[in-house]
């Protein structure tokens, strides 16, 4: 089984995608579409003032308690550290198939989150995040789940639990970082700050031995969906969201 995680580790690529900033230019207000953007097809998911388009993954309506929002971000406010115990995971009211999802996060001291995606809230009904394929947000010198799984495979900007992303990565510590996350059909890319970390393809047997391999292998036909809402992750732990815009795809 581990040639399939090797054959894994082939598939990350580095490079610049043109036409797509790592962050927004200065000039431009937070949680706003620049002309260029608006005409380029992009949308925000979140507006900078309200819960407009957002709901509890396990809940009908935005979660009481856990989330704040505050000068124009969305605060994970800290917990017990636990994986969904304080406000709970929260997703797009919509759904998306194709896209290119772009949102600027920061992580205190010591954190872990994580921006999911193909994400079906009904899949777990106990205790834990929803299901969906995960790109992981973390602090990986100080927090342990960046010395556990397999090759990496937990650590910021690896799809979780599955494909690393390399060691050498552009992240900016005490800083906000531009995630983006690329759906074309089954093939997907993670990107960090302008630079591709990895891509793969899903729905063929090298996905499939790659979940066999996972926390994931017990959910049936995981990371498969056509379509899937989008997730921001509650666990435990202080983070910062802004300037989350998707622009989707044909």
């Amino acid at each position: 089984m581990k040639r399939f995680l090797i054959a894994a580790t082939l598939l990350i690529a580095a490079g610049t995608l043109p036409g797509l900033q790592a962050q927004n230019a200065p000039s431009q207000t937070p949680n706003t579409l620049s002309v260029e953007e608006a005409r380029d097809g992009w949308q925000l998911l979140w507006n900078g003032k309200n819960t407009e388009g957002w709901r509890g993954a396990k809940l009908q309506a935005f979660p009481e308690k856990g989330w704040r929002i505050e000068d124009g971000l969305l605060k994970v406010e800290p917990g017990d550290g636990g994986e969904s115990t304080n406000g709970g995971d929260i997703v797009t009211l919509r759904k998306y198939r194709n896209f290119i999802l772009k949102v600027d996060f920061k992580i205190t001291e010591g954190a872990n989150s994580g921006v999911k995606y193909f994400v079906d809230p009904d899949l777990n009904k106990g205790e834990g995040s929803a299901i969906g394929c995960e790109f992981q947000i973390l602090d990986d010198e100080r927090h342990p789940d960046a010395k556990l799984g397999v090759m990496g495979n937990r650590r910021l900007g690896s799809l979780y639990d599955l494909i690393p992303a390399p060691d050498n990565k552009p992240y900016h510590p005490g800083e906000f970082n531009t995630a983006m996350i690329i759906v074309e059909d089954n093939h997907v890319e993670h990107w960090l700050n302008g630079t591709k970390l990895l891509e793969y393809d899903r729905n063929n047997d090298l996905w499939k031995a790659l979940v066999n391999y996972s926390k994931y292998r017990d959910w049936p036909n995981f990371g498969n969906a056509r379509e899937g809402h989008i997730l921001l992750q509650d666990h435990g732990n202080e983070v910062w969201f802004k300037n989350i815009k998707i622009k989707e795809l044909p």
